[in-house]
């Protein structure tokens, strides 16, 4: 309607000026066209949806849609069966299975499986795939499906994300000039300087309760599942007086008082202040008797922060970066697949342009450059926009954030109008043709140079749980890849521990099979018979007998993965806070952003068929169903 509005108005145009046979000439070749055009648009947007071709991204896919046996509501939908409200009958034709019974098979042996749909004589290269399905600690894992074919831009953050940094030599750096820091500047006492660090004390997920001075791991249900005030473990008793028994008040954890760990950078932090926590506690200090827990997590941030602005950290990795970033090989040409398949790419961090110029180009080079090989910065020739000093997770949420323009050579900055800029200019290549480096700005700014409007076509990869992942995925409504380089360690362990963890699982399911079994003989037999009573004392022997089997079990399994805080992914039998937010905000996980180049650029991520607990006892092989109607 809107082509055929303005085709009208250059008709008019071309009338005054070419006379009216000219005009219904242009009016009959114009509309040919747009016939010719929707015609083409409607026979190619199959093919479309099939394959993208090198250079080009499609706009009419969602990434959100990748399979159309996904939408089995709306197909039913479309189907338009018969159904009547307000409590009339109807017969409504039910859409029967007509598939043979189907037996759970192994994760490769596909046979049985193709002969039960139908399938046999219709694939050509099920029968070519390995036999062996092996699990990679590198692979992708796929929260919310994901078409990449859909993707027209991919960003990524830099610190801890595209440079790996090398534990415990870059800690500490910020460790040690922190301890400097709170001794000859805010008056802290010479202990200080004795404080030792041990980055494998903690792990991420956590939260630092600063006016107790507590360090607590919670479960997604916001139940705290063990606590230490300092180094110092507290009891069950007094754990669930300080954080479960206020009365009509459930603690949100997103107080002020509460510091969620949410990046590797804050391990430094817990250990300074745990630290600090003892010291306090057991020593005799007027200075830090006068400090509350709060004031003293105050200055240890402060002493950190500074530690990464004033060079204490940056301007040691900038000389000899080999000692504190990881080289990965695969970083340059993932980069490059992603070009050469017509994916923008843009930059987006924190780190400001000095400090990025030095961590980029050994990223490229895999080594330390001259000062003529570090001024051609030719890592910049991956990007198409490159944001240092973004602020975020500011970035994703205000939109009156200031974009500026740096020099590349000298790292000046010039102020720009943003978008209104790129509209006086011609758009957005014409503002890129100034430069392509920036610093600050906000999401509007991002997007119009990207010239992406559906949050839903970018994918931005990030380390921190909340300001790359959750603030960019709630905020704007951007695909997600969260970076967790625990999950190598962490499938390790579970995988050499699996026998015990299904030992476990089943011990707790025949605790629950005991539980229901004396339901049983409670609700059908006589309770004043003194067999049943015995029954009954032998069911509740037995389950505490299982039960104190079960908790040896389960410390020693939670041990293997960290002998303080256990797995990073689990708290008890529930899933950790940090793995509720995986969950939820991050649409891919995996361990290094180069596992990213290890798929197409057109790869659908398929997520696991999800199920509540009725649905995973019923899809267990050991159960058997049955229906009891009430009037049984």
């Amino acid at each position: 309607l809107l082509a055929l509005i303005e085709l009208v108005f250059v008709m008019n145009f071309w009338t005054r000026r070419t006379g009216p046979l000219s005009s219904l000439l242009f009016v009959f070749t114009t509309s040919t066209r747009c016939c010719q055009s929707f015609q083409l648009s409607s026979s190619n947007r199959l093919f479309r949806s099939m394959s993208t071709r090198v250079g080009e991204r499609s706009k009419d896919l969602s990434s959100y849609e990748v399979d159309t046996d996904a939408d089995a509501e709306q197909r039913l939908a479309d189907a338009g069966l018969p159904v009547k409200v307000n409590g009339e009958k109807d017969e409504v034709p039910i859409l029967h299975s007509t598939l043979p019974h189907f037996q759970q098979l192994g994760s490769t042996d596909y046979d049985q499986l193709l002969s039960s749909v139908g399938l046999t004589n219709s694939v050509h290269q099920v029968t070519n795939l390995p036999k062996d399905h092996v699990i990679s600690n590198r692979d992708v894992y796929c929260n919310r499906e994901l078409r990449m074919s859909a993707i027209r831009s991919v960003g990524f953050d830099m610190d801890h994300t595209l440079a790996q940094y090398i534990q415990p030599a870059f800690d500490l750096l910020g460790f040690e000039g922190a301890k400097e820091k709170l001794v000859k500047v805010l008056g802290y006492p010479e202990a200080v300087m004795d404080f030792k660090y041990d980055h494998t004390y903690w792990i991420r997920g956590l939260i630092i309760d600063k006016e107790r001075g507590n360090f607590i791991k919670i479960d997604r249900h916001k139940y705290v599942r063990v606590a230490y005030h300092g180094f110092t473990p507290i009891s069950s008793l007094t754990r669930k007086h300080l954080y479960s028994r206020e009365f009509n008040k459930v603690p949100s954890f997103t107080e002020k008082s509460y510091v969620n760990m949410d990046t590797l950078f804050q391990h430094v932090d817990a250990h300074l202040f745990a630290h600090l926590v003892e010291l306090k506690d057991n020593g005799e200090y007027d200075v830090l008797d006068a400090k509350t827990y709060e004031e003293m997590y105050t200055d240890v941030r402060a002493c950190v922060d500074l530690c990464h602005r004033d060079g204490v950290i940056k301007d040691i990795v900038a000389q000899r970066p080999e000692d504190f970033i990881r080289y990965d090989k695969d970083l340059v040409p993932m980069l490059k697949n992603f070009r050469n398949d017509g994916v923008k790419l843009f930059l987006l961090t924190n780190s400001f342009w000095e400090y990025t110029v030095d961590v980029m180009n050994f990223l490229y080079h895999g080594r330390k450059v001259d000062d003529e090989l570090k001024a051609k910065n030719e890592w910049m020739d991956l990007f198409d926009v490159v944001i240092v000093g973004s602020g975020k997770p500011g970035h994703f949420t205000d939109a009156n954030l200031s974009l500026f323009r740096i020099n590349p050579k000298d790292g000046s900055l010039l102020n720009t109008d943003g978008l209104f800029e790129m509209k006086a200019l011609g758009g957005a290549d014409e503002f890129l043709k100034i430069g392509k480096t920036f610093q600050g700005g906000n999401w509007r700014h991002l997007q119009g140079l990207l010239e992406v409007e559906a949050g839903e076509e970018i994918l931005y990869v990030g380390d921190h749980l909340y300001a790359d992942v959750l603030r960019s995925k709630r905020s704007l409504g951007w695909r997600s890849a969260f970076i967790v380089p625990e999950l190598e360690e962490e499938m390790r362990v579970f995988n050499e521990n699996l026998e015990l963890h299904k030992q476990i699982t089943s011990l707790r399911r025949l605790r629950d099979e005991l539980a229901t079994y004396g339901d049983k003989v409670r609700r059908e037999e006589d309770l004043e018979d003194a067999e049943v009573q015995k029954k009954l004392a032998e069911i509740e022997l037995d389950d505490n007998v299982i039960k104190q089997k079960l908790t040896s079990m389960a410390a020693v399994y939670h041990s293997t993965f960290h002998p303080v805080w256990g797995q990073i992914f689990h708290a008890g039998y529930q899933d950790s806070r940090f793995a509720f937010f995986v969950q939820n905000y991050a649409c891919l996980y995996t361990s290094r952003a180069t596992n990213l180049g290890l798929a197409s650029t057109t790869r659908s991520f398929r997520t696991t068929i999800e199920m509540l607990p009725h649905d995973k006892m019923l899809s267990s092989l050991s159960c058997e169903f049955q229906s009891i109607d009430d009037e049984e």
